[in-house]
């Protein structure tokens, strides 16, 4: 069983009993997982018999001031079948998904009319959304915009991966797990979109995703002069949902001895990489050089190099000295 050494104490693995028990943790710490922009909802009992299937929560998200977005949230056990239950219930979702619109859309209004600090985000992000009200903004979620799923689980694993693969809606994996011991508890987590924020780290409250159209991706240099020069391409590259349709570029990080981004190239395609969750951008023309762009260092000759996707403005990229 793992453990977790925090402040000479010891907290150990807490594996959940149950479904309710692990969707009530992730209501009461929604804040923290998805960020205080967000409104989570999951009273799904209210919906109504008339939806082909009902998923554990719902998700508005106006952390982006110019693209508010509406995900579906399933929460899951790790020792629940990927396939028959995770699978099954997203794809089921997905193909009613627009049918069931009128009265997703009404259960929206009405948690939000009724919850009075959501109220109060919605008004405050309308000012500078341009819809004319909330039934406005409700309407184009639903009908207009793109939905994407969330799937919260204890542990993922690669028959997820591969079951959410072969889904068309865009899913974003959350692993959430907890530790304890018998005075404290620990939760261990990747914030939603922690990659997107941390591209604007300072401004989270007023994030214009329109700036983020580049993914700069640390590469070795087997896999950079395999792929990203020879076959003009990367491959299996973990992206969010909310930035499928806003990339037209990606750099080129190398590591070690290299340290420096030096090649950019424009995005003709995203596809699904095989049986994954995960991504292949394939290049319009060949990478170009350019900088490079050294990674800077503090005063004790260190620095933080990406060890995953990041994203950027392509004229931020290109102008900047490091």
């Amino acid at each position: 069983m793992e453990k977790l050494l925090h402040n000479k104490q010891i907290y150990s693995y807490y594996e959940y009993q149950s479904e309710a028990e692990f969707e009530a943790e992730i209501v009461q710490q929604y804040a923290q997982i998805f960020g205080d922009r967000t409104i989570y909802i999951d009273i799904k009992k209210r919906i109504g018999k008339g939806i082909l299937t009902i998923p554990d929560g719902y998700l508005i998200d106006l952390s982006f001031i110019d693209d508010p977005r509406l995900y579906i949230i399933e929460n899951e056990l790790s020792t629940h079948d990927p396939y028959k239950h995770i699978g099954s219930q997203i794809l089921k979702f997905a193909i009613s998904y627009k049918e069931s619109g009128r009265k997703i859309k009404s259960f929206l209004l009405d948690h939000i009319q009724a919850n009075q600090n959501a109220l109060e985000l919605i008004n405050k992000s309308l000012e500078k959304l341009p819809y004319r009200n909330i039934d406005d903004l409700i309407e184009d979620l639903i009908y207009e915009k793109p939905v994407s799923a969330i799937v919260i689980i204890d542990r993922a694993s690669d028959e997820l991966e591969n079951v959410l693969g072969q889904l068309t809606i865009n899913t974003d994996i959350i692993e959430f797990q907890t530790y304890k011991n018998e005075a404290d508890t620990i939760h261990k987590f990747i914030p939603f979109n922690s990659d997107i924020r941390e591209s604007k780290k300072g401004v989270q409250t007023n994030i214009n995703t329109d700036d983020l159209n580049t993914v700069v991706v640390p590469a070795r240099e087997e896999g950079f002069e395999s792929e990203f020069i020879a076959n003009d391409r990367w491959y299996k590259i973990r992206i969010n949902a909310a930035m499928i349709d806003k990339i037209k570029y990606i750099a080129a990080y190398q590591t070690a001895p290299i340290s420096a981004i030096t090649h950019v190239a424009e995005v003709s395609s995203i596809e699904k990489w095989k049986d994954t969750n995960k991504y292949v951008l394939n290049f319009k023309h060949p990478a170009e050089k350019i900088g490079p762009i050294k990674l800077s260092k503090d005063k004790d000759g260190r620095g933080m190099a990406p060890q995953a996707p990041r994203y950027t403005s392509y004229e931020r990229l290109t102008t900047a000295k490091t």
